[in-house]
């Protein structure tokens, strides 16, 4: 399947339908809420929290509390491993079970990382992965549903192929989508399989170095492993704190474009793309987490080919603006990023 659309997949099995309440984590790319959007849903975006950055489980239960009292009981979570770093998830998934709500777990970015010994992609009801061109396993374009529920599983098997019944000849007795994968390209992936854990050792060296690269350098945090949480570091990300200002991830950026040099900004929070516009939007705390995670961090050059030469470049490219922001950037109102 084409990336993400195991998640339209898992929301068609789970009979999500217009207006239904889906749980959905605020810090993440769009493709995550598009299913949502889809099935005329309603997206509820939940905050994140400070250790793992991805969904807030006080959060969570603070809004499946507040809907099921105003009578409206969501019927789904979607809850990401952002940049490959495994959520709260069993905190999460028990959240899911008390009111009984099927969890959905996007583990798109994660292939490969652990809560202690137990794969990610393993604890939800339904869980996606993406073999997308930048993932560490990549079949091109395309991605995997996973379930324990074998109903579930045939009924992705026979939407995922234009619902095709079983007869010797071609009947259709529910509306279908294209979205089986390639044997070629499931082919490839699978190849690829054998050197998941070399490409796993090769990023995580990459986070390495930069995390005692920047050690030095005062206001510079990384996205750090929780408990006996382990990550894949399909990307290395890095905060500035207030001392840089809310543009100087933005200018750097630019900067670095200058140099031939790709780096990323985080993603910007889904309540504030025009898509989610007036969605309702769920945190413990008076301001969401989410938009200081999007206007202070950036995303690394992280993958598994890159050399130690290359990312010295990154690192000297990036000290060089560091020391130099003051006079070298300017500082614009928040609300100028658009």
């Amino acid at each position: 399947m084409l990336e993400r659309r195991p998640v339209h997949l898992a929301l068609k099995i789970l009979n999500i339908q217009q207006d239904d309440l889906v749980l959905c984590q605020d810090f993440t790319f769009v493709a995550t809420i598009n299913p949502v959007l889809y099935e005329k849903a309603v997206p509820i975006l939940i905050d994140s929290e400070p250790d793992t950055l991805n969904m807030c489980p006080s959060a969570l239960r603070k809004a499946i509390v507040e809907n099921i009292a105003q009578g409206k009981k969501p019927k789904s979570v979607i809850a990401v491993h952002l940049y490959g770093m495994p959520a709260k998830i069993r905190q999460i998934k028990k959240i899911c079970d008390e009111f009984e709500i099927p969890l959905v777990e996007d583990a798109a970015e994660a292939l490969g990382s652990k809560v202690r010994d137990q794969y990610v992609g393993t604890f939800g009801d339904i869980s996606i992965f993406s073999f997308n061109g930048n993932k560490i396993i990549t079949t091109s374009s395309g991605g995997a549903l996973v379930t324990d529920n074998s109903e579930w599983a045939d009924r992705a098997r026979y939407m995922a192929s234009q619902s095709k019944e079983n007869v010797p000849y071609y009947q259709h007795n529910d509306i279908g989508y294209n979205y089986a994968m390639s044997n070629l390209s499931a082919g490839i992936g699978c190849g690829q399989m054998e050197v998941l854990q070399e490409r796993i050792d090769a990023r995580r060296s990459i986070y390495a170095r930069y995390e005692e690269a920047f050690a030095e350098v005062e206001g510079i945090t990384f996205q750090q492993e929780y408990g006996f949480n382990l990550s894949n570091r399909w990307l290395s990300t890095i905060r500035f704190d207030c001392r840089f200002g809310d543009a100087f991830p933005f200018d750097l950026k630019k900067a670095l474009d200058r140099e031939g040099i790709e780096i990323r900004n985080m993603w910007k929070p889904m309540h504030l793309q025009p898509i989610c516009s007036g969605l309702e939007k769920v945190s413990t705390k008076s301001r969401m987490l989410t938009e200081e995670l999007f206007y202070s961090g950036i995303c690394l050059p992280s993958g598994s080919a890159l050399t130690k030469d290359e990312q010295e470049k990154v690192i000297d490219s990036i000290k060089k603006k560091v020391y130099g922001h003051h006079s070298e950037f300017s500082i614009p109102a928040r609300h100028s990023v658009v």
